[in-house]
């Protein structure tokens, strides 16, 4: 199977541009799926450069760079200090995050990620973990299963979607893919019919894998896996991640607050790299459709000297006003 096959990494070019790689650098690729993005990284890297690639699917590790710069780490991102700690990194350049899922998941059957062919719901990333989507369906609340369709899936009609999946699992267990398509297809619109069954089964997958605790981990720890300088990248797919990342890159805080010193600009630790998102260009949606809904953020981490320089400049100006 062929890398491009496997995976098509989104914006790539950006992304390389955007983390402005430094030969003799420390970077880490959160997200190493197919390689894709960590093998341009490692092309951009001198001898003296490192790439960390984490992933918590075990099938990565077949797919692994042999590069003496590179480390692979068997984990969620949601764990990056430990882990960085345990290999003696301290703070690094650069961090990507590309928050997509890989072609290999959807295309392959027995992982449940996808409403096009049979098999188990299970979409984990982590195999190992104890929850799939089928354990998810038979045991969760029509509540809290409906606010999950409605915030992670943005369907409208959420409230009946959850009631027709509970009363379907009291009369059979959903454990298959085509059962699951076969309970909710009654209230889907046929006219958007395969988007509405990808938000059903997108919002599953974000619950099973807890994927917006994991993100909010992942920015929070970045302010100090980051040097003085150092860059973070994220492509998000779903409004929501794209929100958080969003506000994080503004503020430093994941839910949008927002703090103004005494001359009302706002205290961040963040300088946007780019003010406007980053989307992909026709070409590339051409090329790989699965990059139409991708959303790149890039913002450099604020050195505290540059803080301070802003204030004794803004102190000066401020002064010469007054006189």
């Amino acid at each position: 199977m062929s890398e491009q096959v496997y995976h098509i990494p989104a914006l790539l070019d950006e992304t390389l541009a955007g983390l402005s790689i430094t030969p003799s650098g420390t970077y880490v690729d959160v997200t190493l799926g197919g390689g894709g993005h960590s093998r341009a990284i490692l092309a951009a890297l001198g001898s003296e450069g490192r790439l960390y690639g984490f992933d918590q699917d075990l099938e990565a590790e077949g797919r692994l760079i042999s590069d003496p710069r590179f480390t692979f780490v068997h984990s969620n991102f949601a764990y990056l200090r430990n882990f960085l700690r345990y290999h003696g990194v301290d703070q690094v350049d650069g961090i990507l995050a590309d928050l997509g899922v890989s072609f290999h998941h959807f295309d392959a059957a027995e992982r449940g990620f996808s409403f096009r062919s049979e098999g188990r719901l299970d979409m984990r990333m982590n195999r190992d973990a104890s929850r799939d989507a089928a354990s998810y369906l038979a045991e969760v609340e029509e509540g809290e299963l409906a606010d999950a369709l409605y915030l992670y899936g943005e369907l409208k009609q959420s409230r009946r979607l959850a009631a027709a999946i509970v009363k379907a699992r009291a009369q059979a267990p959903i454990e298959s893919t085509l059962r699951l398509v076969e309970v909710v297809s009654p209230l889907i619109n046929r006219r958007q019919e395969k988007k509405e069954l990808a938000q059903v089964f997108q919002a599953l997958r974000i619950v099973v894998n807890r994927e917006m605790d994991a993100l909010r981990s992942l920015l929070e720890q970045s302010l100090a896996v980051l040097k003085p300088g150092g860059r973070l990248a994220v492509i998000a797919y779903h409004s929501l991640e794209d929100r958080m990342v969003k506000n994080f890159m503004r503020s430093g805080d994941v839910e949008g607050k927002v703090e103004k010193d005494f001359y009302g600009r706002v205290n961040s630790p963040w300088e946007a790299v780019n003010n406007k998102v980053i989307t992909a260009s026709d070409e590339e949606v051409a090329r790989n459709p699965r990059s139409r809904s991708a959303r790149l953020r890039i913002a450099r981490k604020i050195a505290p000297a540059e803080g301070m320089a802003d204030d004794l400049a803004d102190d000066i100006k401020q002064q010469l006003k007054n006189n």
